[in-house]
Order: C-alpha cells, then structure tokens, then sequence
C-alpha cells in the first residue's frame, strides 16, 4: 500500500517546474501508546478544560486563545483574527539557494519528508533535479507553507529521490555559549589523549540504525504480552555501579581491554598509531 502524501505541490526551481509530494520520513505511530482508563470501571476517561476560578468546566464553544500579558492579563484573539497570520499557501516549494550539502548546522534540522514526483510525466524533470545535484554535491534552500506555517526546507538527493528537511529558525535555536558557559577550558595530558585516540580507533566502525534496538519499546512490549498472557515478569536487574577509578586508570584498562592486551601495560605513542583490531560485531 502506498503511503500519504502530506503535502502535495510543486518544486520550482528558476523557470524549471515539477509537480512533487512529501511522505513522512520518520514517525512515532508504531511505538506502543496506553488509554487513560477508569481503574474502578475500566472505561476510557476524557479531558476536559476546567475554569481555574470557578471550578466549572468549559464548552468548546466558549474556549478562545489568550496571550498572556505577564501581569496576569490576558489578551483574548478572535479565530479570525489568528487566521489572519496564517501566510496564504501557493503550493510551491520554490528554491531561492544551492550550498554544499554540509553547509547547515545539523542542529537546525527539524523534520524529515521524502520527496517523490507526484505524476509520471513529472518524472523527467525530478531526475534532471535530483541529478544536477548529485553531480554538484548540492543541496536547495527553499521556503513554502506546510502545516499552515511558512517554513525553510532544506533539499538533498537521497537515493532515487530528494529529502526535504524543515528547518528550525534561528530564534528556536538555542545559544551553545550558554548551555557551555560552565565548561572549564583544561589541558589534556599526552599520554591521556594517546590512549583516548587508541580507544576510538579500536571501536571504529559504520552507522547501522538496525543494531540501534529501542530496548525501552521492545521490554514495554514484552510486559504487555505478560500481562495479557497471564505471565509474571521478572524485574531486569540494574547494572553494578562502577568502582571509582581515576580517569587515566580508566583509560588504559579501556585501552588494553579494546587491544586484547593486559590492561596494566601502558601502550606507548607508537602503539597508539599502529592499526587498531577491527571492532566486533554487535551481537543480535
């Protein structure tokens, strides 16, 4: 079965037109979800928006939006006048840029969507695009309206066809100096950073998202089918907390436990050069 479109318009790019679809990339709707039940009667219970004052529930029809003032006002907006701000949408993902691929910080990355031709006669023209990309090992900036907001989407050829990423903007970025502010600037010793380096090149290896399993979802699986099947589940024993070591310690018990060699043994700057053995294989 062929997936929904979320979107369908057309990517522009100069006089160059072609009718194109977004798919959701990724998506959440396969984790496990719970209702909110009733424990005396087991029936599904419901929200409800309750006036903070009074106490009294209110109906849908006389809830509207409140900017909140910061004095404990409130401004209240019509419907009509929010709807206002919604840009008109043309339908076109109109590209005003091309940058290298690597061009964007991928902490402005928001969502991903597969980009596809929306009919076959647009087929040529998409392949020319996506194409002309790869050669040039470019990506296109554009701008449209999706989900009634305008946004920056990022393009990149992938595979047979394009990834379209929305873009957060600069304002919902948060400053890095911030979150780093407390960081202490520290010199590393040599001999801390040699083992350090020794250590990443003995677990080198390539991204597999199948050997990344979602633990968390496939246990959550497991005691429902427990409890369905009138199982008892026994509870997953925690790890033993780790001795305190000192940080070089640590290292060279890392280094000498990655290279197959006694951890005691200090490997020299050399060694740390020489061709690290290739990591294992994650067991399934």
């Amino acid at each position: 079965m062929a997936p929904r479109a979320v979107w369908k318009g057309v990517l522009k790019i100069a006089e160059v037109t072609c009718p194109v679809s977004l798919y959701t990339a990724a998506s959440t709707s396969d984790r496990i979800s719970f209702h909110t039940l009733n424990r005396k009667t087991g029936n599904r219970v419901h929200r409800q928006f309750i006036d903070e004052v009074s106490g009294k529930p209110v109906e849908t029809e006389d809830q509207v939006k409140g900017y909140d003032n910061g004095d404990g006002e409130y401004t209240v907006l019509k419907p009509e006048e929010i709807a206002a701000a919604v840009p008109d949408s043309d339908k076109t993902l109109a590209v005003e840029t091309f940058l290298p691929c690597d061009e964007i910080d991928d902490i402005f990355f928001d969502r991903p969507y597969y980009v596809a031709p929306s009919t076959p006669v647009a087929a040529e023209a998409f392949a020319l695009i996506r194409e002309g990309m790869k050669g040039k090992q470019s990506a296109a900036l554009a701008r449209t309206v999706i989900f009634r907001r305008m946004r920056s989407i990022l393009i990149r050829p992938h595979d047979k066809g394009l990834i379209a990423t929305t873009l957060n903007f600069d304002y919902e970025v948060r400053s890095a100096e911030d979150a780093f502010s407390d960081v202490p600037k520290l010199k590393i010793e040599e001999e801390m950073l040699d083992l350090a380096e020794h250590i990443i090149k003995t677990k080198a290896g390539k991204f597999d998202p199948k050997g990344f399993d979602d633990r968390y979802e496939t246990a959550l699986a497991e005691v429902v089918r427990a409890k369905i099947e009138g199982r008892k589940m026994k509870p997953q024993k925690r790890p033993e907390p780790t001795k305190v070591v000192s940080l070089l310690d640590a290292l060279r018990e890392s280094a000498g436990a990655g290279s197959g060699k006694s951890a005691s043994r200090k490997p020299t700057k050399a060694a740390a050069s020489t061709k690290a053995p290739a990591a294992r294989k994650k067991a399934s």
